[in-house]
């Protein structure tokens, strides 16, 4: 590091060795001076100094010892990052059953932490530039005591349903009267405490951004602690209640911090330093603070919205991506950092070259492999942006002015992740580009091998064709002419095979990697025929198959219902749909539904959670009445649509469809009871959580007939749930019977899968003739597990028995 660089200090030197010489008034201006600025550079590390004043003396010693200073700080910043990065899975947990469980929620909930963070910082710059030091450590802890008030945590009253449209804004709004000032005044004591450390006699106040590993390690333990210790072990109600003692001795931590630096003599305002000399950094140097930080936090929601969507909407899945952001941090801004940042910087392409390989295969049943190369792929971009940061930090004098350029790249790439990208694309478009910028944001210094490449006739001529081949793909598609997959698996390899020969040229790597993304997305996502909608709570694509047989409704990668639209002789069919996908005939779902219309010995009155296609509606007879509870419009508009899935316009025009979280709108139901009540609200990853407590049974059987039956469609691709609805069956007193198959067999080739299917009854006698079927097994809660409720949920470990189900390590209970 040179001398004139933001962050120079004199190597060697400290404030307890430092001497004094007398400096004349005149001298002070002269002295800041940029022509002189590198000579008195060299004068004071010639005389080993690093301090001197207007007055002969000796340096101010330290009132309070330097030990116990050092300790009370560390403890503030640690235990308030704690606190801080706590309060973010469980508060967003605690509101996630407002909005069906989408895993928008945990986006949108970052974009508002991110702004609260930034005005956090905004303040603490504001409180020490403006304020004196004495009256700025009052206004704090007043501050930070009035926060009490939001305490302990709750959602704000007004806010107990969302509106049917603009979710984002309500959400942000509710997390703004909910816990806003306790928010705020945690984001503004990481930089508060540093500056105010800094401007004490304390031998490492020359450089407090080592005070910065503190807060994010505090940060990191708080985050993994919460889905392995916190969130399996204890309820939302008894969380609230540590996370408010540990508030109360924050503040006390916090006072503790103001009472040491006014014992402590600060820094005289007169006092020259070869820190006080640094020249302030240049625009271009604040742009690309913001631009290093906004690529990894855009980055961030964008695997953290994969992850939520494609596994499961659960802390663990938040929490995981956003710890190793902090644990980039903190390695970044070690002082002799763990993971060297020349070695990242060298092996950032190959884990980009993986990434990129997986993007566009997508093996949906690699699921662990898919999500480590993602992760590890995050967290090696986020650690050579943050290296960079952290190489081109400033000196102390503009330490709440670095957190605020970090802060605002922070929130820059939140909102352009979270909240615009979702309305600019209808695919998660936002991802790849994320990874190109990231691919530029590598240090030209260490990137390039060397002039021949970087300025050579090959690199010219490599972006000229990258450009004129996306131009061919763009017209070919425009004149209808299809891509199969196997010449875009071909191109592409044939590109990642150029890269042994640019990847260590940014731009030319990067242009690879972004026509790689292009013939992907146009390919695949814009070659598909059908309606395509981004919205609140994710995807939805109504595509043909690829033999044009069925049009299938996809959420993301997860299907969510199907119809046959031609015959295998490609005449496209008409009349009342063939009951295909999980709802054929003789499967589970067709079973239950004739038990319970051969019980009622009638027509039956039904209720079903999740719209999908509206299959369902085609399995009512003359007399029966079916109500829909569905949460997203778009799912409504497009089961209405004829064009897309004409389920409802022939079976049932007139069918009711309510739109609302299902726990909500359910509750608000007439007084005549359903017959059944079908929940197929599970498919998914992101799953609504709140349907499957003791407390959501409880309401099910409220509005369920005396000799009524609770279906509960449990296939899910991440998540055992069937013993879960075991067990919140049997806190309710409850009987279940579970269905896996056996009786009918799947076929492909017809789009029919088998259903996984938990039928709940108060007695044996109303389940009819499944009670005497030997493919309705009983199932008995498993002891070792807890009931789900709406306080308490265990997520990790219904991921676990999964995966150990396919490993055929456990089985579940069943008694015939």
């Amino acid at each position: 590091m040179t001398p004139e660089s933001p962050g120079a200090q004199a190597p060697g030197l400290s404030w307890k060795h430092a001497e004094t010489i007398p400096i004349a008034r005149p001298l002070d201006e002269w002295l800041r001076s940029a022509r002189v600025e590198r000579a008195f550079y060299r004068y004071l590390k010639g005389m080993n100094m690093t301090v001197f004043d207007r007055t002969i003396g000796q340096a101010p010693k330290a009132i309070a010892s330097d030990s116990l200073r050092l300790a009370t700080f560390i403890a503030a910043i640690f235990a308030s990052a704690a606190l801080l990065f706590s309060v973010e899975p469980m508060f967003t947990k605690m509101v996630l059953p407002r909005l069906g469980g989408s895993a928008a929620v945990w986006t949108t909930a970052t974009v508002f932490f991110q702004a609260m963070l930034l005005a956090g910082y905004v303040y603490a710059h504001l409180l020490m530039r403006f304020v004196p030091l004495r009256l700025a450590l009052v206004i704090h802890v007043i501050v930070t005591a009035a926060a009490c008030a939001a305490l302990p945590l709750h959602i704000a009253a007004d806010w107990g349903r969302p509106p049917a449209e603009g979710e984002t804004f309500w959400l942000i709004g509710l997390f703004t009267a909910s816990i806003g000032l306790p928010f705020f005044a945690l984001s503004a004591n990481g930089p508060l405490l540093q500056a105010w450390f800094a401007r004490t006699d304390h031998p490492s106040a020359q450089d407090p951004y080592f005070l910065y590993v503190a807060s994010n390690i505090g940060s990191f333990l708080a985050l993994v602690s919460y889905p392995f210790v916190v969130e399996p072990f204890v309820g939302l109600g008894a969380q609230t209640w540590f996370w408010t003692v540990g508030f109360y001795g924050l503040i006390a931590l916090i006072g503790g911090c103001a009472t040491l630096s006014l014992r402590s003599r600060v820094l005289p305002s007169h006092t020259v330093t070869v820190e006080a000399l640094a020249a302030p950094p240049s625009w271009r140097n604040v742009a690309s603070c913001i631009g290093l930080s906004a690529v990894p936090s855009g980055l961030l929601l964008a695997v953290t919205a994969y992850m939520s969507t494609d596994v499961a909407a659960v802390p663990l899945f938040w929490v995981l991506p956003l710890a190793l952001y902090l644990l980039s941090l903190v390695i970044a801004f070690q002082t002799r950092p763990l993971i060297p940042h020349w070695l990242v910087v060298r092996a950032f392409p190959a884990f980009i070259l993986l990434l990129v390989v997986f993007v566009s295969i997508n093996p949906v049943e690699w699921l662990i492999s898919s999500l480590s190369v993602h992760i590890a792929a995050f967290f090696v971009t986020a650690l050579m942006c943050h290296g960079e940061l952290a190489r081109r930090r400033p000196a102390a004098r503009y330490l709440t002015n670095f957190y605020i350029w970090l802060s605002s790249g922070g929130l820059i790439g939140g909102i352009t992740t979270g909240l615009v990208a979702p309305h600019l694309f209808t695919w998660v478009a936002e991802y790849p580009i994320l990874i190109v910028l990231a691919i530029l944001c590598v240090p030209p210094a260490t990137a390039s091998i060397g002039r021949a490449l970087t300025d050579s006739a090959m690199r010219k001529l490599l972006l000229v064709a990258l450009t004129a081949a996306a131009l061919a793909v763009f017209v070919l598609k425009w004149v209808d002419i299809q891509f199969d997959t196997a010449s875009i698996i071909v191109m592409n390899g044939l590109l990642l095979g150029a890269t042994v020969y640019y990847w260590r040229a940014p731009v030319s790597f990067a242009a690879i990697i972004a026509f790689i993304f292009f013939t992907n997305a146009y390919g695949f996502h814009y070659g598909r025929e059908g309606y395509v909608v981004r919205n609140f709570f994710g995807v939805l694509n109504a595509a043909e198959t690829s033999d044009g047989r069925f049009r299938v409704l996809w959420h993301g990668t997860i299907g969510q219902g199907s119809q046959r639209i031609r015959d295998d002789l490609g005449v496209r069919v008409t009349g009342r749909p063939e009951m295909v996908a999980e709802f054929f005939d003789g499967a589970g779902i067709a079973q239950t539904v004739d038990a319970v219309r051969a019980r009622v010995g009638g027509p039956i009155k039904m209720a079903v959670i999740g719209l999908g296609t509206g299959a369902l509606t085609c399995r009512t007879k003359p007399g029966d009445s079916v109500t829909f509870y569905e949460i997203d419009p778009d799912v409504i508009r497009v089961a209405r649509d004829p064009k897309l899935f004409n389920y409802i316009s022939e079976c049932g025009p007139g069918t009711e469809i309510v739109q609302g979280d299902a726990r909500l709108t359910l509750s608000d139901a007439s007084a005549e009871p359903y017959d059944l009540i079908f929940i197929d609200a599970f498919l998914g990853a992101a799953i609504p959580i709140h349907l499957l407590t003791r407390e959501a049974m409880a309401m099910y059987f409220g509005k369920l007939a005396p000799n009524g039956i609770v279906a509960v469609h449990v296939s899910n691709r991440n998540m055992e749930l069937a013993s879960v609805v075991a067990g919140v069956a049997e806190a309710n007193g409850a009987i279940a019977r579970y269905y896996r198959g056996g009786d009918v067999q799947e076929s492909v080739h017809e789009n029919k899968w088998v259903p996984k299917v938990v039928a709940v009854a108060r007695g044996e006698q109303d389940f009819g003739g499944l009670a005497k079927s030997r493919y309705w097994p009983v199932l008995h809660r498993d002891p070792a597990q807890d009931v789900w409720s709406d306080d308490y949920s265990n997520v990790l470990g219904a991921l676990m028995r999964k995966w150990n189900e396919r490993a055929g390590l456990a089985a579940i209970s069943l008694n015939k």
